[in-house]
């Protein structure tokens, strides 16, 4: 059975971008896969986080991964921080890893842009934690999006470099999986980009999100003022709210409001109105489900302890032996 890792940054809710475009496809993998699904909190240090949002976040997520159907009996979920191994191995890949190749990578240099008061070494080395996180369980499957390909491709970089520097064919070469026909793209309300917890509040619809809070942000959607002739082509904006409907609202309902769009009949208040309740429907089994689990103390630390020793077998199984291959023997 092929390995698959995958993390999330504990960085807080979870949102639809998170569930249609990978977590669906997690709870289905875990049936024919040897899944690990990690909460990526040492990764989330490089911005800073408060012990006590840290804490929050890690925790939060860990609920949402079990609420939307991640069973801790068929997948190991764990926090990457109670691993250590994958800290050890972040060291030995570092060793081996290049300024140059470090300060080429694309996401370090938007990061450096977008926080040039912030530009720590845990940004730089992003990629080498990453690969640590993938190569610990020899991972050969890793579910990414476009903007973590290169990331991925410096895994292998990696990986490869350590099997020829200690003349040992020892860590496999991990690969982009989109499981099931093809990745759901989900896009924000704010008229641009993809969904993202970063791109401010308004911009997400969160699984924990109350019924008020979804009508809210989707009544606050962008718009345009209407289309101007039959049959036009949709600005982003408005593709993005029909983008939208199409993953939480029945065929019928969103053939009604393209038909309404193309004839210019449209209002875009009946649109947002429809899409929010669609929602609504869509995160209700989710969002009770959080709640439940959000109470259940002891639960979830019975979870993360299995995740932890799950995880932490693999891992220590693999740092032995990269141990022994660099040389490093007991006397």
């Amino acid at each position: 059975m092929e390995t698959v890792v995958s993390g999330i940054r504990s960085t807080g809710n979870l949102h639809l971008g998170n569930y249609y475009g990978a977590i669906q496809n997690f709870v289905k993998m875990q049936n024919e896969y040897n899944c690990y699904f990690f909460i990526a909190d040492l990764h989330s240090l490089t911005t800073h986080p408060t012990p006590g949002n840290l804490h929050g976040a890690v925790k939060q997520v860990l609920v949402e991964y079990l609420a939307c159907g991640i069973d801790p009996e068929k997948s190991t979920i764990y926090v990457q921080s109670d691993v250590p191994e994958v800290t050890e191995l972040y060291l030995y890949l570092n060793m081996n890893a290049y300024m140059g190749e470090l300060e080429r990578a694309t996401s370090f240099k938007d990061k450096v842009r977008a926080n040039p008061d912030n530009v720590n070494a845990g940004l730089l080395t992003y990629p080498v934690l990453m690969a640590a996180d993938i190569i610990i369980h020899k991972a050969t499957k890793v579910p990414v999006g476009k903007d973590q390909e290169q990331h991925l491709e410096m895994a292998r970089t990696f990986g490869n470099r350590f099997n020829r520097l200690y003349n040992h064919e020892y860590f496999p070469e991990p690969y982009a999986f989109s499981f099931g026909p093809s990745l759901v793209k989900i896009p924000g309300l704010d008229g641009k980009g993809k969904m993202g917890k970063s791109e401010g509040e308004g911009n997400a619809i969160f699984l924990a999100d109350s019924p008020e809070a979804i009508r809210k942000k989707v009544m606050r959607a962008k718009t345009d003022s209407g289309p101007t002739t039959e049959n036009q082509e949709k600005p982003q904006e408005i593709q993005n709210l029909f983008d939208l409907m199409n993953v939480v609202s029945a065929p019928e309902t969103v053939a009604h409001f393209d038909n309404l769009y193309n004839t210019m009949a449209i209002r875009y208040g009946d649109l947002k109105k429809q899409l929010a309740e669609d929602m609504i429907v869509a995160t209700q089994p989710m969002r009770e489900k959080i709640n439940d689990i959000a109470n259940d103390a002891e639960y979830l630390r019975k979870v993360a302890k299995m995740g932890e020793e799950k995880a932490r077998e693999s891992a220590s199984k693999t740092i032995r032996e990269v141990r022994e291959i660099i040389g490093f023997r007991k006397f």
